[in-house]
């Protein structure tokens, strides 16, 4: 990803949504800014957005699509794991051993939390 990062911010329904732009190609929008609209705990809002098989299969066929790079075999493991009540999405585990990029996590108390690739969204 390029070296310059450029922060907008979008404003829908009174919140601000951040969106981080790399390139024309990778525009990732705050998936935790938008949860906000919907609870006080983001974080487990999206944690278990993300627990669905049907979120699980759609972003493996997402990363198949658009990341040349995404280790669909290994996928396998998480769609068969996906949707059971013992299961436990983890954004780090998806992008470390799948080598995942629609989904990622920002550290930082302003400017962090979970985004989502602008591209995955829009479904």
């Amino acid at each position: 990803m390029a070296d310059k990062i450029k922060k907008e911010t979008i404003h829908a329904k009174g919140f601000d949504i951040g969106i981080y732009t790399y390139d024309f190609k990778n525009e990732y929008v705050s998936l935790t800014d938008i949860a906000k609209y919907r609870s006080i705990e983001p974080r487990v809002t999206i944690h278990n957005w993300l627990r669905g098989r049907d979120i699980v299969e759609f972003l493996g066929l997402w990363e198949s699509l658009h990341n040349p790079d995404f280790k669909r075999i290994e996928f396998e493991t998480f769609k068969e794991d996906a949707g059971s009540n013992a299961y436990v999405f983890s954004i780090k585990k998806w992008n470390e051993e799948l080598d995942g990029i629609g989904i990622l996590t920002k550290s930082g108390r302003y400017g962090g939390g979970i985004f989502a690739h602008i591209a995955t969204i829009l479904f």
